[in-house]
């Protein structure tokens, strides 16, 4: 399989809610994250398309945490790939 990643993994697990009209908000977690976007672990059945843009946010103890655009770029068995993309 040709690997055509820029951004690095790294294995981390956050809390993250997903924002989108067809979903409304959910809170999932992340496999893992890089400088390009992260991976959340959800049922890509019950998610919108590739293709489509989300919003989302780290959930933790801080106040006012951005909101981040991101956009579904692939799905696995197991959850979505997402893009960060800028606003």
């Amino acid at each position: 399989m040709n690997n055509r990643r820029e951004h690095l993994r790294h294995p981390l697990t956050v809390d993250v809610k997903i924002s989108h009209p067809d979903i409304g908000e959910l809170i999932v977690k992340t496999k893992d994250i890089s400088d390009g976007g992260l991976f959340i672990l959800v049922e890509p059945a019950d998610m919108p398309p590739i293709g489509e843009i989300v919003q989302g946010q780290v959930q933790g103890e801080a106040e006012d945490l951005p909101i981040v655009t991101m956009k579904i770029v692939r799905t696995e068995d197991d959850g979505l790939g997402l893009q960060f993309i800028e606003d």
